[in-house]
């Protein structure tokens, strides 16, 4: 028997922080077809909220550090404001979401990031997923909607990168469901130009990327995306796309499409 149909949108970027490209994005995945999933990204609103309380954010690579103080205002902005405002808007829109962190319904497992060089704090890295009890919220007409923040089954809350949440999510329903996963942010895609947001590179394989990745066109923020992508495409997702968030209704546009 074939499976059903699983899409799985991860929205992050500039798109968060904007309100009305949040809500022209809500609209249209509210009424995107079949069994869907959304999880999304933290926005600048947790510096803005640290600043305003004078706790300096805190970041090594790129890579936010997550104190105490820290875990406690991503968790209520990521697991509390935010992710709340995108439940409201969607069931305002008639679609019946349900906010969650990887804590509810021991949704999703993670351990803190082991130290090597660097102590990110309270940074989750994800060991997998229930997929069982994230079906049955699917099952009973839910739409899942997931902030970036996990749990170490042992009562500590964990920040955790969006897109790997995306992407392990991916991989866990797709013993049960046929899965696409789409990423959003505001670009048209994979670039071969930062600055032109039409030199989309609509198609990328493996060996494609690796030689993107040699050329230094594919860099910084962009590299753990694609490795989250590929990951996903080896371990049995059917579908990974990389687009502007109006992606999800209409595919005339320019966007990128991974493949093995």
């Amino acid at each position: 028997m074939s499976k059903q149909k699983l899409t799985i949108v991860k929205v992050g970027g500039n798109v968060i922080n904007n309100p009305e490209e949040l809500k022209r994005f809500l609209t249209d995945f509210a009424t995107l077809e079949g069994n869907k999933i959304l999880v999304h990204g933290g926005g600048k609103r947790a510096t803005q909220l640290a600043g305003d309380l004078g706790i300096e954010a805190k970041m090594i690579n790129g890579r936010r550090v997550t104190d105490e103080a820290t875990i406690e205002i991503v968790t209520m902005v990521y697991a509390g404001l935010l992710n709340k405002n995108i439940v409201v808007a969607l069931q305002s829109e008639n679609c019946n979401a349900l906010g969650l962190s990887g804590a509810d319904g021991n949704s999703i497992q993670a351990h803190k990031r082991i130290v090597v060089d660097v102590d990110y704090g309270f940074a989750g890295d994800v060991d997998g997923i229930n997929a069982g009890n994230i079906a049955t919220f699917i099952k009973g007409g839910m739409t899942p909607v997931f902030c970036a923040i996990t749990h170490d089954g042992k009562g500590q809350l964990l920040n955790t990168n969006a897109d790997t949440i995306a992407s392990t999510i991916a991989v866990g329903m797709s013993t049960l469901y046929d899965v696409s996963l789409v990423y959003t942010f505001e670009k048209n895609g994979v670039l071969t130009s930062i600055d032109d947001d039409d030199s989309v590179i609509t198609d990328i394989n493996s060996e494609k990327y690796s030689q993107l990745k040699a050329d230094g066109i594919i860099a910084d923020g962009m590299l753990p995306k694609m490795e989250n992508c590929f990951n996903a495409l080896q371990q049995g997702v059917s579908e990974v796309i990389i687009g502007n968030p109006t992606v999800i209704k209409n595919k005339e546009q320019l966007f990128t499409t991974l493949t093995l």
